[in-house]
């Protein structure tokens, strides 16, 4: 069982444990649609995923002092080394500006210097990253099409791609979807996240998936499908209204949508969503928001350090 596996996080804990308690988190939760413990793709499992957690939890740690682009690459080469298939694409790409932010800043404070400092140096390692992690649904593009390397910044190529996709939006809207919707979610949540985490993970799941149509699902099935799947999490959360986190009915109303994300080989797999969420327990563990499964609920968690300046 996930939670007697955990490890306890402290404030002297370490970044990676972080990173890689956060990936493991959101795999472990049943979300509609994706692999979980007792779900899996012809191509992906959950060890997969538990995998790629601890392939990539080291590198991404030493953000700071690597870079954000250089250290895109190397976590997808260590997850390559690893797994088969992409499991953490999207998920590095979110988790690596993120674990730049020096930690005596809040991340809300400084996100928008590392997404400033960005440059084309970046946006040439993320490009070879993409190609190594080799995507499905990536599609081409007239302008900086990974393809070809680059000609801008990331944050430059990032923001001729948001529109496109959820990943690439955060670096244009400065991680608002994570760090204005998702910690605040689980911020409201609080001590109570440790005892049940998986249903605040699957509502976290259905509230970015309600606001913003997975982009996945949209390269793949279309834009029709994207909102189909939308007003189908924001029916789940009114079901769900009312309904307390240890309620058992709460898994009832979400069978249907699970098993209609999961039609059709799996096409609608809401990837992008999932990336979101992994990004959004970061952040929450880092800032301490919320209290983790074994932890007593009187320690924080958080892992920025006192401004000693």
């Amino acid at each position: 069982m996930l939670i007697s596996s955990l490890k306890e996080l402290d404030a002297d804990a370490p970044l990676a444990e972080a990173i890689r308690l956060a990936c493991v988190l959101e795999a472990s939760a049943a979300k509609p649609g994706n692999v979980h413990p007792r779900a899996a793709f012809p191509d992906l499992t959950f060890e997969d995923f538990v995998r790629s957690a601890e392939a990539i939890a080291p590198v991404l740690a030493h953000t700071v002092d690597v870079g954000v682009g250089r250290t895109i690459f190397q976590a997808i080469e260590a997850t390559r080394a690893v797994v088969t298939s992409n499991t953490n694409l999207g998920i590095v790409l979110l988790l690596a500006p993120l674990a730049a932010v020096p930690r005596d800043r809040p991340l809300r404070d400084g996100i928008g210097d590392v997404l400033g400092r960005l440059t084309r140096d970046d946006a040439e390692w993320v490009y070879r990253a993409i190609r190594l992690a080799q995507p499905g649904g990536l599609g081409e593009t007239a302008s900086e099409d990974v393809a070809h390397e680059p000609t801008g910044t990331l944050l430059e190529v990032m923001t001729l791609a948001a529109e496109r996709d959820g990943v690439a939006a955060q670096y244009a809207n400065g991680f608002a979807w994570v760090l204005q919707e998702g910690v605040p979610f689980l911020a409201s949540i609080g001590g109570d996240f440790a005892q049940h985490w998986e249903a605040a993970i699957i509502e976290l799941q259905l509230r970015l998936m309600a606001e913003h149509p997975d982009t996945l699902i949209a390269r793949k099935c279309g834009a029709e499908v994207a909102q189909e799947a939308a007003r189908r999490a924001r029916h789940c959360l009114q079901e769900l209204a009312g309904l307390s986190l240890a309620s058992d009915q709460r898994a009832l109303g979400l069978i249907e949508f699970d098993h209609w994300l999961r039609a059709d080989g799996h096409r609608r797999n809401p990837g992008t969503t999932a990336d979101l969420v992994a990004a959004c327990l970061f952040a929450a563990i880092r800032e301490g928001t919320i209290f983790l499964p074994n932890q007593p609920q009187g320690a924080s968690p958080s892992l920025r350090q006192p401004n000693r300046g």
